[in-house]
């Protein structure tokens, strides 16, 4: 029997959920490139954030080789979309969106509240 999925921690659930040409209404999800709400959620806070992989994986509630993982699917999928000009929708996965209820600004489990300024 296979081990369950762990279920990763995502501060917020992305607003535009499609990238990509112009016309991205046209495109059904044969045809686009699909990411994942965590591997969204790993490049904002590698890149944007400037976070390391161990306290990401901390944030996250996974491992920090699962970052590593989920990160270098992240950046593949991006690639991809790019170079073949094709759209990257943002949708699924296994994640459980932190307490939405307070907002990002109030949650504790969110990078900016522990550290300030997003940097320790």
């Amino acid at each position: 029997m296979p081990r369950p999925k762990k279920w990763r921690r995502v501060c917020k659930l992305p607003d535009i959920k499609a990238y990509g040409p112009v016309n991205i209404d046209d495109v059904n999800d044969k045809d686009a490139v699909i990411m994942t709400v965590e591997e969204l959620e790993t490049i904002r806070l590698i890149d944007l954030e400037e976070m390391n992989q161990i306290d990401c994986a901390e944030l996250m509630g996974v491992a920090r080789s699962t970052v590593q993982r989920i990160y270098n699917d992240a950046r593949r999928k991006i690639a991809k979309s790019i170079i073949a000009g094709k759209v990257l929708k943002v949708k699924g996965g296994n994640y459980k969106v932190c307490s939405t209820d307070v907002g990002m600004e109030m949650c504790n489990n969110c990078f900016r509240k522990r550290h300030r300024h997003g940097r320790k």
